[in-house]
């Protein structure tokens, strides 16, 4: 009978081979196609205001980031625009450039504004004349010198032409002219454009010979000088919002520069659509790099 010897040399490789286990978490990793964040400056805004990259949340208790935009108040913003129309004669205004109040921005031509010039100047006139014939046939009916109803008519015919003198000097301060330089320098040829306020040109639309009508926009002027910051609030944030709350808050691609400012008021109606509400920070230092729509990031300052 024969035996059958199986050699242990064999057994004692199989076992120190099988002790070894390769490592397949880097390959896992590079497979997995999970986006690792790029945008390094906004985690740097982030982690400088006390905030976990990770998971958003605060390092100081109770602490709200807002976002926010830069914007005008309604009172500094301007939109130029046309109480009679007309075709542009002239003008040399470009986007950017700065205007001050009652510069003339262009000049526009129309029939209509040489002939409303003329009923000024007309009626103005004949209002003269109907006046002096009035006073008369006035001390003439207390003398018993004229009839009552020649008086009554001069009344009637005076009183409707100075209506109609009123009427076309009311149209003319609509569009800027000064009755008494007409009625000194005559009438003027084409109408001035003048800028209602001081500020930057925005969103010009003229050139020269473009007809434009009735209350359509010529360009807007914006007056920097009084910039504010509408932060968006949602409905838990309200505990933590109240007017007079000091604001700190950084400006996109302005350096990460600090700037300061205080809520003045809190919108009183919810966004339907996203439930946030608007909250208005006046800001204390105005910065000549400020424009309007650029994105802020602000905190509430804690006492």
């Amino acid at each position: 009978m024969k035996k059958i010897f199986i050699p242990l040399a064999v057994l004692v490789c199989a076992c120190s081979n099988s002790g070894t286990t390769p490592s397949v978490a880097p390959q896992a990793a590079a497979q997995s196609g999970t986006a690792q964040p790029s945008d390094t400056t906004a985690v740097t805004e982030a982690a400088d205001y006390g905030v976990d990259a990770a998971s958003g949340a605060t390092s100081v208790p109770n602490e709200t980031l807002f976002n926010g935009i830069l914007v005008i108040p309604p009172q500094n913003h301007a939109t130029v625009t046309l109480t009679m129309g007309g075709s542009i004669r002239s003008t040399s205004l470009l986007a950017g450039a700065y205007v001050t109040k009652g510069e003339v921005l262009a000049t526009l031509e129309n029939p209509e504004f040489i002939a409303l010039q003329q009923s000024y100047l007309d009626s103005h006139a004949q209002n003269e004349y109907l006046r002096t014939e009035f006073l008369r046939q006035q001390t003439l009916s207390r003398e018993e010198a004229s009839s009552q109803k020649r008086f009554q008519q001069s009344k009637a015919e005076y009183l409707s032409m100075r209506s109609r003198m009123d009427a076309a000097a009311a149209q003319l301060a609509l569009l800027g002219i000064d009755t008494m330089r007409l009625l000194n320098e005559g009438i003027v040829p084409c109408l001035e454009i003048k800028a209602p306020i001081s500020g930057y040109a925005a969103d010009v639309r003229m050139n020269v010979g473009r007809h434009f009508g009735v209350g359509e926009p010529l360009c807007e002027i914006v007056d920097k000088s009084h910039m504010m910051l509408c932060l968006t609030a949602y409905e838990k944030d309200l505990p933590h919002v109240k007017v007079g709350d000091r604001v700190e808050f950084r400006v996109n691609g302005l350096d990460q520069r600090n700037f300061h400012g205080e809520v003045t008021m809190i919108g009183q109606q919810v966004n339907r659509e996203n439930r946030s509400i608007d909250v208005y920070v006046r800001i204390a230092e105005q910065d000549p790099q400020f424009r309007p729509g650029m994105y802020a990031i602000a905190r509430i300052e804690r006492k």
